[in-house]
């Protein structure tokens, strides 16, 4: 069976405004984005370029909170060039067997404090602020959400695969507006 994608691809091959002088407005970039020529650090060789989360862009250290009752699972500094950044991964249990994980990326790395694993959190609390391009992984601020209902290796999870990947990463890694609501149409 072939894969089709739920909605059309929306191709960002020419990239978003990196421009760091560029006003700090709130925006979001979608689930399943091509962003061919965005992603050019060897992390992603040259081949992973569909987006498997939710960008929302904001000012550095805007203030980024739980969407649901949880607890912080996992968190770490996936410091490597255009990678995550200061990251925190949550796990939510929504019923007897249906455990969600949530990664919150490109955090500033003040976010990594006083937090542990196990610690509990409730839906509206603040856990983190957003990064600064010098801290976040080299990106425009803005938090990079994804989820799954996998319980991940270590506090990561693939941002973008390939197009070889994209049939078993829609099933890991669900469209977030499952859980945030209509970001976009």
């Amino acid at each position: 069976m072939d894969y089709e994608a739920p909605m059309p691809p929306i191709d960002l091959s020419s990239g978003y405004n990196h421009n760091p002088d560029a006003p700090q407005l709130m925006g979001a970039g979608g689930y399943l984005e091509y962003r061919r020529n965005m992603y050019t650090s060897p992390l992603f060789a040259g081949k992973r370029f569909i987006h498997m989360g939710i960008d929302i862009w904001g000012p550095a250290g805007a203030a980024v909170y739980a969407f649901a009752d949880g607890t912080i699972w996992g968190f770490r500094n996936n410091a490597n060039e255009l990678d995550y950044g200061p990251t925190i991964v949550t796990k939510h249990i929504f019923g007897p067997g249906n455990e969600l994980y949530a990664l919150h990326g490109h955090l500033s790395l003040s976010s990594l404090n006083g937090i542990h694993e196990g610690m509990e959190i409730k839906a509206g609390q603040q856990i983190a602020t957003l990064g600064a391009r010098e801290e976040n992984g080299g990106w425009v601020p803005h938090l990079h959400f994804q989820i799954s209902p996998f319980k991940p290796e270590a506090p990561d999870m693939p941002g973008v695969v390939g197009p070889e990947e994209l049939e078993l990463a829609v099933r890991t890694y669900p469209d977030p507006r499952m859980v945030l609501g209509p970001l976009y149409l």
